[in-house]
């Protein structure tokens, strides 16, 4: 099949990739000359996992494409997919100005019947607005397809090719079998292919996310009530989980959850809600928790220290916003960072995709190629994002070098009685011995 995939973001590039990697003819589409340019070459402007080598062969298989002419693109196209950023706005609501751009550029470039999928994360009722805005600029037939994205960063790449379920929304039982048929290739693992209309599929997407959202704020709290009442939140966990109607998943407690996603969704389901009279409270307070767990892990910090960390050297090992993406965005990082420099603290930092964190923090903090550098010097040491090679790291060599062998682990991802046992203060969030 022909596609074309406009905006080469993290969706669309994915995306774009994978169904290239099928057989398929894409063109991905862009306004930005550079990144097309750099595309062209197989450099992405992205870290994830796969990705950049699934680029590169079907480049040079002439199945993936890059170009600056939507025009060109629609044309030569059968499916064109939407898939460009919807950014909150001052309010809350995602800004939906990108999509009704290139919802006009398709309308004026069409010139025989397409299938219009978005793939875009939008407000409950967008696909009936981006039927009206084509509409309004073409006579051609044309079909709209809600089809949200269920993309895990880090883990992307598998997702698209293996997905859990895949979520066609449309009114159009033509537009629903020719993107079934292009999702078929995706689903021989026989996890579904499920349809429904437009607006049901772009609550799926908000739905889901949210409730994950929740999950991790949930968890997060009962963590704070274990520290307090000296429950064991390890032992918490592992009984919550045992429960089939609970599951292990997103049930991790910590410094709670950031990215392009979770952070954006919760909001825009929030202003959906309170915009047609529709309680939300569960929501408000789990993005409120989220928050609020940043600035109890100073507080940890900051405890430890009598208040006054004046001077004081932080080694931070983790940036990112989570592990395997070079992605900033609502990083936990960034306040807890700003948190410690605003009160004469001194940040020595490392993370395995910390070019991204250097257009955030710039010279506001030092920055190491490699984790045991950052800790000369340093008072302590400050885990933020676990990525993998954290895990199990040399504890003698990590004692050897900072100067007291004190560790804030914002994810806990270590033992506090073999830790303990080597002579380390270890601190965290939910452990009331800390």
């Amino acid at each position: 099949m022909r596609i074309c995939v406009i905006g080469t973001g993290y969706v669309g590039l994915v995306a774009g990739a994978c169904f290239s990697e099928m057989g398929n003819t894409v063109i991905c589409v862009d306004n930005n000359s550079e990144k097309i340019k750099s595309l062209r070459q197989g450099v992405t402007p992205i870290y994830e996992p796969g990705l950049e080598e699934l680029i590169k062969s079907n480049i040079s298989q002439n199945r993936l494409s890059f170009t600056e002419d939507i025009n060109n693109a629609v044309k030569n196209s059968e499916v064109c997919f939407i898939t460009v950023g919807t950014p909150q706005d001052i309010n809350g609501a995602a800004d939906l100005q990108y999509v009704y751009k290139v919802a006009e550029d398709i309308g004026k470039a069409i010139n025989s019947y397409k299938v219009i999928v978005n793939k875009s994360t939008v407000p409950i009722g967008t696909a009936s607005k981006i039927a009206e805005i084509i509409r309004q600029n073409t006579n051609y037939d044309f079909d709209i397809v809600s089809n949200p994205e269920f993309l895990k960063q880090g883990a992307a790449v598998e997702d698209f090719l293996k997905p859990d379920r895949v979520i066609i929304g449309s009114d159009s039982p033509k537009a629903l079998e020719i993107v079934k048929s292009l999702y078929n290739p995706f689903v021989l693992n026989m996890h579904p292919i499920i349809t429904m209309d437009t607006k049901s599929a772009e609550m799926v997407k908000y739905a889901s996310n949210v409730f994950l959202a929740v999950k991790i704020s949930f968890i997060n709290e009962i963590a704070n009530i274990c520290e307090k009442t000296g429950a064991d939140m390890a032992k918490v966990r592992e009984g919550m989980s045992a429960d089939k109607r609970i599951g292990s998943h997103f049930l991790y407690h910590g410094i709670g959850f950031g990215g392009s996603c979770f952070p954006k969704d919760i909001k825009a389901l929030i202003k959906t809600a309170k915009d047609y009279g529709c309680d939300c409270s569960i929501m408000d307070a789990a993005e409120k928790t989220n928050t609020q767990q940043r600035y109890l892990f100073v507080d940890k910090i900051l405890n430890r220290y009598n208040g006054d960390i004046k001077d004081k050297t932080f080694a931070v090992w983790g940036l990112t916003f989570k592990p395997n993406t070079n992605d900033m965005r609502e990083a936990p990082s960034i306040t807890i960072i700003n948190e410690l420099l605003k009160r004469g603290a001194k940040i020595n930092a490392y993370d395995p995709m910390q070019a991204t964190a250097k257009e955030i923090f710039k010279d506001t903090i030092n920055y190491f190629k490699s984790s045991y550098a950052a800790l000369d010097n340093a008072d302590a040491l400050v885990i933020i994002t676990e990525w993998s090679e954290f895990r199990k790291p040399d504890f003698e060599l990590i004692k050897n070098k900072i100067k007291s062998p004190v560790i804030f682990d914002g994810r806990s991802i270590y033992d506090k009685k073999n830790l303990s046992k080597a002579g380390f203060e270890y601190y965290t969030l939910g452990n009331s011995n800390s």
